[in-house]
């Protein structure tokens, strides 16, 4: 069960809508289910319609006069909440509304359980799967009610209805969620024939400059540059940024003005204080000079970033590991950006949905997260090239990022972020399966003999015995075994990559063995060759090694 709760100024006009079956066409049998004292006039069983009505709404405004004339009445007295069903969930009779609606009053404060004075209030269902309150806020003693937080404690009591009747358990969020388009939002941008509310464009917009700005003068910079964009920045007289305001080019209202929207109302951490707090500290990517052999890869320094987000959210503390979360969704929000244009639906989506699980009630420690942020402003110029090799083994470890956020996130019983992340991970499944087809195949192609395979395999069977025979059984077993001999080939201990990649994180959630090991394998190698010396005293060193080793394997006698 949702609630949506709001106030007004005229009790007649709520009323009116109430019982309207001409304009609302889904008010099809709109009658009173409860009342304050169970006695209230009824427009919609009565037969003198309109005079039933006017009754109604002079008894439910009787104490607002009262209050007026003693100047104490609000001026938006109206108080007004409707409460829906989920769908699926099965019709619920009159009487059990009204348990509703009477448990909703006294959870919120409106009308207290055993309280005499309790404001008026009027239940009004005039549908199957939904009810409306109506009530007025001055108390029999002439007070305002107490109905702070009215949200939260209704939404906490149809928590609690929802266990009690066997009804759908509805997500539930922490008031970290962005807000949604209005109604009206979605109705202009249907009429002019467009995918996406002005808002929902903007918060896109603003969340990718957001991952590729080294500071908040940067952001503003790019924000500035936007085609279709007009902004907004707000100064203290100081002359410092207060904040900004943006808006789409030809959205405007009735006035003909343009409908702007603050950072804040895109989502909660885009306002510009926040903005702020994150991208201080940041490094500016390293300029790369052309032609440089040994520069490392924008794409291995950010997985090797990524895949260290699964220690903090495994071991470190919350605020560390909220901080990495988020510039995660950095990475994911810059993803669209960079990508071919055929991984880009599938990429943005999964943006649009894991920058719901990138904020909770847990406040980040930003400083924590620096290396990772500066790791992921690296790849804005980061070509995909060689097949999308770097982009593929990217989205392999983000994809097991993504599962460890949810597992963090419903350790914490945070639902809605729970949810959010789930659907990010299926749209990131989808992506990596089409990056990763073509470096993979091509890397398969190059196998290596029989009997070098046969090699590998045994160290697969040592060293990873518990995964061993899905990754022999892994259609990415000889794109592995490729990528552990193209390593010996440049200098590499093939065992000890092996051991490395296997130790950096468990496999257990990974959907494919062999295809992150193949990954984790291609990202060592490209680190600096060892040299002479070192690989000798490998050598060495694996060589005394194996003896005990092969005594371990084989047992006590």
């Amino acid at each position: 069960m949702i609630a949506k709760i709001g106030s007004g100024k005229s009790t007649a006009g709520l009323i009116r809508y109430l019982f309207d079956t001409k304009k609302a066409k889904d008010h099809t049998d709109p009658h009173l289910v409860a009342s304050w004292d169970g006695f209230a006039s009824d427009p919609g069983r009565a037969d003198d319609f309109d005079a039933t009505k006017l009754r109604l709404v002079a008894d439910l405004d009787l104490r607002v006069k009262q209050a007026r004339r003693l100047g104490r009445a609000p001026e938006r007295h109206v108080w007004h909440c409707s409460v829906r069903a989920a769908p699926g969930d099965r019709h619920l009779t009159d009487a059990e509304w009204a348990d509703i609606a009477h448990r909703i009053v006294a959870a919120t404060g409106i009308a207290p359980q055993g309280d005499p004075d309790g404001c008026r209030w009027v239940a009004v269902r005039h549908a199957d799967d939904h009810i409306h309150i109506a009530a007025t806020k001055v108390r029999g003693d002439l007070r305002t009610a107490r109905h702070w937080n009215d949200y939260l404690t209704a939404d906490k009591e149809l928590a609690a209805i929802e266990k009690e009747y066997g009804l759908k358990r509805v997500v539930r969020g922490d008031r970290t969620a962005a807000q949604r388009p209005t109604r009206a939002e979605t109705e202009k941008a249907r009429r002019a024939g467009k995918t996406q509310t002005s808002r929902e464009r903007l918060r896109t917009t603003v969340r990718q400059l957001v991952s590729i700005a080294t500071g908040p003068q940067e952001f503003l910079h790019l924000l500035d540059g936007v085609e279709g964009v007009l902004v907004d920045v707000q100064h203290f007289p100081s002359g410092d940024v207060r904040g900004y305001k943006v808006a789409v080019e030809g959205d405007t209202n009735a006035a003909g003005e343009p409908v702007w929207f603050s950072g804040a109302k895109l989502a909660p951490d885009l306002s510009f204080p926040k903005i702020r707090e994150r991208l201080a500290g940041i490094e500016a990517p390293p300029v790369t000079k052309p032609g440089s052999r040994r520069a490392p890869s924008p794409w291995h320094q950010a997985t090797a970033a990524a895949e260290r987000i699964l220690h903090h959210l495994d071991h470190g503390d919350e605020a560390a590991a909220q901080a990495h979360i988020a510039a995660f969704g950095e990475a994911v929000d810059l993803l669209p950006l960079v990508a071919p244009s055929h991984l880009r639906p599938h990429l943005q989506q999964a943006a649009t949905a894991f920058e719901r699980a990138t904020r909770s009630r847990m406040r980040a420690q930003q400083d924590q997260a620096r290396a990772l942020q500066s790791a992921v402003r690296a790849l804005r110029t980061a070509p995909v090239i060689g097949g999308g090799s770097g982009l593929a083994m990217f989205l392999d470890i983000a994809v097991l990022v993504v599962i460890a956020t949810a597992r963090w996130h419903q350790a914490r019983r945070h639902d809605q972020q729970v949810a959010a992340a789930h659907q990010a991970l299926v749209h990131l499944q989808a992506a990596y399966q089409q990056a990763a087809a073509e470096p993979l195949a091509a890397l398969a192609q190059r196998r290596p003999p029989a009997r070098t395979v046969e090699r590998h395999a045994q160290r697969v069977l040592m060293i990873v015995p518990e995964h061993a025979q899905r990754v022999l059984d892994d259609p990415g077993w000889p794109a592995l075994a490729a990528a552990l001999t193209e390593a010996e080939t440049a200098g590499h201990d093939a065992e000890l990559l092996l051991q490395h990649g296997a130790r950096q994180r468990t496999l257990d959630d990974a959907h494919s063995t062999a295809r992150t090991l193949t990954w984790r394998v291609q990202r060592l190698t490209a680190r600096q060759v060892p040299g002479v010396q070192a690989r000798a005293a490998r050598a060495h060193t694996s060589a005394t090694a194996r003896p005990a080793r092969r005594e371990l394997r084989r047992g006590p006698l």
